[in-house]
């Protein structure tokens, strides 16, 4: 069987992009701090060009590279230190409120196991001393303690420390170097595809520049709803918490996470000694249900969603394919590869209906 130069070509394009699945796949860990810097290169990448042109010429892309991700990490850092205030409020309660609620714990377990026939003893006086030893540590003795589970820890703490380092250094090097990289790999394009791929790189990059606007509205949105919501339930510590979620959930999972963990404590801690836990949990439940639901099937597919054009069954299609495949760097690269994608799906279609394997077909 004899194939054409066409499919030949498509063949070959087939094999390249499994290749590159494949490669992906089985690299996924070790390129998450690369593809992290990377997409944050390219959507700061117009701040740092901003500064060059404010400055017309005088001030070096060094210093503007610098200015940038300095005030980037600050903003990162200080979202970090959001969680300092909770914690602060938090665990003096949390030293009056242990001791209560293991007696209430110790209560509400004994009977409701013996009705299974389990008859089993808790030694509260010791819980009680382990927990107060640990809550009443000052902060060099956690430290310590932080210490020795970070070395317990091994690779996963080895790992978390090398990202945490290796971003910023990536990042450093994307900013300065973006132009030039990616001159690079547009050299590389046959001369007669040239013009193709440049109207394909810029309807991918308008498509992409929608989705971080559409993304940074929904973390706004979020931030504002969580905020509101917390207050309206009387939590002392809403504002806080409530920022921290809705802009934590720019990383998907973890950070809705995180914020509902942090509301869950910070709920039971404040409303034990006055409503007790069913309001904490009522809280939780009506907050936090309501705004995953807002955030999975309204926000998220609307204003993310619709703006790069993909459908809101296709966004949740997207994050669960993604996230499956490729874990936690699937679900981080999800929408913006699938706005890119869903600009060479609509181009491959124009193609084809263009094509004459479309226009001699009986039907059309």
């Amino acid at each position: 069987m004899q194939f054409t130069s066409t499919q030949k070509r498509a063949a070959a394009w087939m094999a390249l992009l499994l290749g590159t699945l494949t490669v992906l796949w089985l690299l996924a860990p070790v390129l998450t701090p690369f593809v992290v810097a990377a997409i944050l290169a390219y959507a700061l990448t117009p701040v740092v060009d901003w500064l060059d042109n404010l400055g017309r010429g005088r001030i070096p892309r060094l210093l503007a590279v610098v200015v940038v991700e300095v005030v980037f990490l600050l903003m990162l850092l200080a979202l970090m230190l959001l969680v300092v205030p909770i914690l602060i409020k938090q665990l003096p309660l949390l030293r009056e409120q242990v001791p209560p609620l293991l007696d209430r714990f110790n209560l509400f377990i004994q009977p409701f196991l013996a009705q299974f026939g389990l008859h089993v003893s808790f030694d509260v006086a010791g819980l009680k001393a382990f927990a107060m030893e640990h809550l009443s540590a000052n902060f060099e003795d956690l430290l310590g303690r932080l210490m020795a589970s970070a070395k317990l820890g091994g690779s996963v703490a080895l790992s978390v420390i090398g990202n945490a380092v290796l971003i910023p250094v990536v990042l450093f090097y994307l900013l300065m170097e973006w132009r030039r990289i990616i001159g690079l790999l547009l050299v590389l394009v046959p001369p007669r595809l040239r013009a193709a791929v440049d109207s394909f790189t810029t309807e991918s990059d308008a498509v992409l520049g929608q989705y971080l606007r559409g993304q940074m509205l929904v973390m706004l949105v979020l931030a504002v709803y969580y905020s509101a919501g917390l207050a309206l339930f009387g939590l002392d510590l809403a504002l806080p918490i409530g920022v921290f979620t809705g802009l934590a959930v720019a990383i998907p999972y973890l950070g809705f996470g995180l914020g509902l963990i942090l509301a869950t404590l910070a709920g039971f801690l404040e409303f034990s000694a006055q409503a007790g836990q069913v309001s904490a949990l009522l809280m939780v439940a009506v907050v936090y249900g309501l705004g995953q639901l807002i955030e999975s099937f309204f926000l998220t597919p609307r204003l993310v969603g619709e703006r790069i054009g993909l459908h809101p069954l296709a966004v949740i299609f997207a994050l669960l394919a993604f996230g499956h495949t490729l874990g936690f760097v699937g679900v981080l690269i999800a929408l913006p590869l699938s706005a890119v994608l869903l600009v060479a799906i609509r181009r491959l279609q124009t193609a084809y209906l263009r094509s004459a394997l479309y226009q001699d077909s009986p039907s059309a």
